[in-house]
């Protein structure tokens, strides 16, 4: 008999030793590695070391006989950490409506004990298959795997991948707008890396950033001894973007002067460097940028008419995040298990309290606020999970969060003081119980508790 071919990586939780000699006996045949433990405890630590295939996980510890309760827990901490790692559950116990709770929960597929090795081996084979072909971030499209770099499943970002993959193949024209922080330039990359252009350079210019009186030189390159410094000759933005794209990001920001500066070179599709006569024909697929209001700069004649019909062929309009609520969550996973690498901390996940508060939050500096929230959280945190009080958020209308029409405080010290208040009274002053309503650390309560004199 042929020895079977070993690929992927297994990682088997069971509180049961012999079980855990018996599933790898079996399994190491047919996996390339494999990880065994019989503590759950574990299991972010082994997860932050190792990169796995699929998770076997038992459903029953010995805290837990039978109802399943332990293995839920775990199974909805892994999804936190390990959002698309596929999860295969086992339980002794026939109970078909632990199976049908473990799938709504996020379980691929589900395993009785004792298993009968075909069967148990293709389970654990379509697990991992399934997983492959389907988008990232469970996804209810393809869009997730087309375009990995932007990170999102709403409805406006649908939206947004649609049009990303009928206009990525042409040359067309793209004007990206959208609030700071929202992603735009993520957008032009994408646009860029799906196009057939994708081998040839993608060329960023930050407008904002460039002097009126470099401009030129920036863009169009100079000849050396054309002024002051031009020591040596030098190529521009335009001709380093040669056969690729060029990405002009803060267009709004160009004086009219250097817009039509900036036409002229579009329309004739050649650049003239400072200091030079010699004209040098631009092959480029340009996409530009603006977080401002481009038909009110028109009517104000701060923004040139035929320059926006030039760069506008295709517009997409990027929506903030305050707009895309359920992508909130996805991307604060995104960057928890990106920075919890990074600065090797040991997080889990996020408090449901966290999660409500994330979502819930205006979020002003977009996905970018978004991430250095995650990030200092990460870096400050000492608990294995992200409580409210971890972001220092800003406070949004507090007062209107509550139906309790005694509310008489007008300020946010008060507020939140009458607040701990109220919340301690109902759970008789266990400090425990309180906390957890509140969303924040018994210390973090207690340290209210003896600011507010309470």
């Amino acid at each position: 008999m042929a020895t079977p071919q070993k690929s992927g990586s297994i990682l088997i939780v069971d509180d049961h030793h012999d079980i855990l000699v018996a599933a790898k006996l079996f399994l190491k045949r047919y996996f390339a590695h494999i990880e065994i433990t019989t503590n759950p405890e574990k299991i972010p630590s082994i997860l932050a070391q190792h990169s796995f295939d699929v998770l076997l996980l038992d459903m029953n510890f010995t805290k837990d006989i039978s109802s399943g309760k332990e293995g839920f827990d775990w199974l909805q901490r892994v999804k936190n950490m390990e959002a698309t790692l596929p999860v295969v559950m086992m339980t002794a116990y026939g109970d078909i409506q632990l199976a049908i709770k473990a799938m709504k929960m996020g379980a691929t597929d589900f395993v009785l004990k004792p298993w009968e090795n075909e069967a148990f081996l293709k389970t654990l084979k379509d697990a991992i298959q399934k997983q492959k072909s389907e988008p990232i971030f469970s996804s209810t499209n393809n869009y997730q795997q087309k375009f990995p770099e932007i990170i999102g499943e709403s409805e406006p970002m649908m939206a947004i991948f649609n049009i990303i993959e009928k206009i990525a193949a042409t040359d067309a024209n793209v004007l990206v707008l959208g609030e700071n922080g929202t992603g735009k330039e993520l957008i032009a990359k994408a646009i860029h890396k799906h196009s057939n252009r994708a081998n040839a350079p993608f060329v960023s210019v930050d407008l904002g950033s460039i002097s009126a009186t470099l401009f030129e030189s920036e863009l169009f390159g100079h000849k050396k001894g054309a002024f002051t410094d031009a020591h040596e000759d030098r190529i521009g933005r335009f001709e380093l973007a040669q056969g690729g794209t060029l990405f002009l990001d803060e267009i709004g920001n160009l004086s009219p002067h250097l817009q039509s500066k900036l036409l002229t070179a579009l329309q004739s599709r050649k650049i003239v460097r400072v200091g030079s006569t010699k004209e040098t024909p631009i092959d480029i697929r340009l996409i530009c940028a603006t977080n401002m209001a481009l038909s009110d700069m028109i009517s104000k004649k701060e923004f040139r008419q035929d320059l926006l019909y030039r760069i506008n062929t295709i517009e997409i309009d990027l929506p903030p995040l305050r707009k895309r609520k359920d992508d909130i969550l996805l991307l604060a996973n995104y960057y928890l298990k990106q920075y919890s690498k990074k600065y090797q901390k040991k997080l889990e996940g996020f408090h449901k309290s966290a999660c409500s508060e994330l979502k819930n939050y205006s979020w002003p500096g977009n996905i970018r606020e978004l991430q250095h929230a995650i990030e200092r959280a990460v870096i400050m945190s000492n608990t294995t999970l992200l409580y409210t009080d971890d972001f220092h958020l800003k406070k949004q209308n507090i007062a209107s969060e509550t139906t309790d029409d005694s509310w008489d405080a007008t300020t946010l010290h008060d507020i939140e003081k009458q607040h701990i208040k109220k919340v301690m009274t109902t759970h008789e002053g266990n400090i425990s119980s309180a906390a957890e309503q509140l969303g924040i650390t018994r210390a973090s309560l207690y340290r209210r508790l003896k600011k507010y004199d309470l």
